[in-house]
């Protein structure tokens, strides 16, 4: 009894620390939006004073600045679901921080019942491991894939990463690389997956990891 509560608190210590974190993770995303749209009169009259005094180029080249900044701001998933958006658009700027290129897709079927805490999480998770991942490797070779989606009558979630050598499983989970304690979090996607009476598979091979998560669709 006493076990089952010290478990029961960890996890909810452990999921309230994980949805702190994303909070700030989209607020850091969010900044760089808020700062272009407070600076939006600023360009304005910057490309007027160069037009009046006939700088053409100048403003040919002030306007490609703004549309290469503008594009790295706007270029976020759209899944459907607020939250999960937030989660991804701030695990892809993390990603980018760390010079980690990221290929994504992501539609997620009102047909899922699935919350969006427990999906946030598992989705969280995954990109966790994929960026530490990346950041043992050097530059060249990093790289994620995300693809959420539909696959029959399944909610299909996979992420596939660039990792070092081929890791072994202990018992259905491979372990941390990270040191003791960090192993918590594939731990608790799998529990959440089996939850929602789906299928987690992660495999891992020379180069690569990939983590797939199938979840049955409502009807």
């Amino acid at each position: 009894m006493l076990f089952d509560k010290w478990i029961d608190k960890r996890i909810d210590t452990y999921q309230s620390d994980l949805m702190k974190k994303y909070c700030d993770e989209v607020e850091n995303m969010y900044t760089k939006m808020r700062g272009w749209r407070h600076d939006y009169h600023n360009h304005i009259q910057a490309i007027q004073a160069s037009m009046a005094l006939g700088r053409y180029e100048e403003v040919n080249d002030y306007l490609r600045q703004l549309n290469d900044d503008l594009t790295s701001v706007d270029n976020v998933l759209k899944s459907g679901r607020v939250m999960v958006d937030a989660i991804l658009n701030g695990k892809i700027s993390i990603a980018a921080q760390n010079h980690i290129p990221v290929n994504a897709k992501a539609k997620i079927p009102d047909a899922l019942k699935m919350n969006d805490v427990d999906l946030c999480i598992i989705i969280g998770n995954l990109m966790d491991n994929a960026i530490e991942e990346n950041k043992k490797l050097d530059v060249s070779a990093r790289f994620i894939r995300i693809y959420i989606g539909v696959k029959n009558t399944y909610l299909y979630i996979a992420i596939t990463n660039a990792a070092g050598k081929k890791r072994e499983k202990a018992g259905t989970i491979f372990p941390s690389g990270k040191g003791a304690g960090h192993g918590f979090g594939l731990s608790r996607t799998a529990g959440i997956v089996k939850k929602h009476d789906g299928l987690f598979t992660p495999a891992s091979e020379d180069g690569g990891f990939t983590a797939e998560v199938l979840i049955p669709l409502d009807g």
